[in-house]
């Protein structure tokens, strides 16, 4: 396995970061879009990880595991110091995966295997291939719990969601929306349900998540959080986090803390 090892901010380019290893990144960190010829697994051990392809955007906080199938063009961004685990499938393993970008729940278990595959040495052979078989048997076995955010085809859906994405916090109704846009409330309802697969309120609330873990990362307090990204108070933004997340914004928070410390 490579070495572990610093990456610069101001980099971009596919070789700073290992096809199989382990790297801290600082935050902000990009990665231009390219693709792979084997899949491709990586888990924020410390941090948040944002994926993007031409289907949209999916975030791993340290409690999920992006998949990437061979061949599929993707970008990758970090939040907060990173502590980025990048981990190889053969070709031959990747048909018991999903054949598109995918988001899975990172278990005890799994969470140490990517660790051990990506931090040590093989001291035996064939440790690493029984152990990636274990990888892939707990991914096979765990649910997709995705925070996927997809992006729109049509023109004027792809306006609204624009103007979304300058300003997550904004406060705009969909009926304003449109007039800004030049469809009308029913139109852009209509297309976010057939086009994104989900209502316009689940379509911002997801962009919102995806920003309030961003911004958490970077150590904002709940409450500034909740207001930076558009709710009117701390309650309904820690409800909705725990929805999407699986655990409230506080404790998303207290566990990057024990992993900073653990560093």
């Amino acid at each position: 396995m490579p070495k572990r090892r610093q990456v610069t901010q101001d980099s971009s380019d596919v070789r700073d970061m290992p096809l199989s290893g382990a790297g801290w990144l600082p935050h902000g960190y990009r990665l231009d879009p390219h693709s792979h010829v084997q899949g491709q697994l990586v888990y924020a051990a410390a941090g948040t990880l944002a994926t993007t392809t031409e289907l949209g955007t999916w975030v791993a906080p340290a409690n999920r595991l992006t998949w990437t199938p061979p061949g599929f063009a993707h970008s990758h961004r970090f939040y907060g110091r990173s502590d980025a685990r990048v981990l190889a499938v053969p070709n031959e393993l990747c048909g018991e995966l999903a054949q598109r970008p995918s988001v899975f729940a990172v278990s005890p278990l799994l969470r140490e295997a990517v660790l051990v595959l990506t931090d040590r040495t093989e001291t035996r052979p064939g440790a690493h291939e029984r152990l990636l078989a274990v990888v892939i048997d707990e991914l096979h076995d765990t649910p997709e719990q995705p925070l996927h955010l997809p992006e729109p085809g049509d023109d004027r859906l792809r306006a609204v969601t624009d103007l979304l994405h300058a300003d997550p916090g904004r406060t705009t109704t969909l009926a304003e929306l449109g007039r800004l846009a030049g469809a009308s409330e029913r139109t852009l309802s209509r297309l976010f349900h057939t086009e994104l697969g989900m209502s316009f309120h689940r379509w911002r609330t997801t962009l919102r998540i995806h920003h309030a873990l961003a911004h958490l990362t970077q150590g904002l307090s709940v409450t500034d959080t909740a207001m930076e990204c558009g709710w009117s108070n701390p309650s309904s933004f820690i409800d909705a986090f725990a929805d999407v997340v699986g655990q409230t914004p506080g404790r998303y928070q207290a566990e990057l803390r024990n992993e900073a410390s653990a560093q």
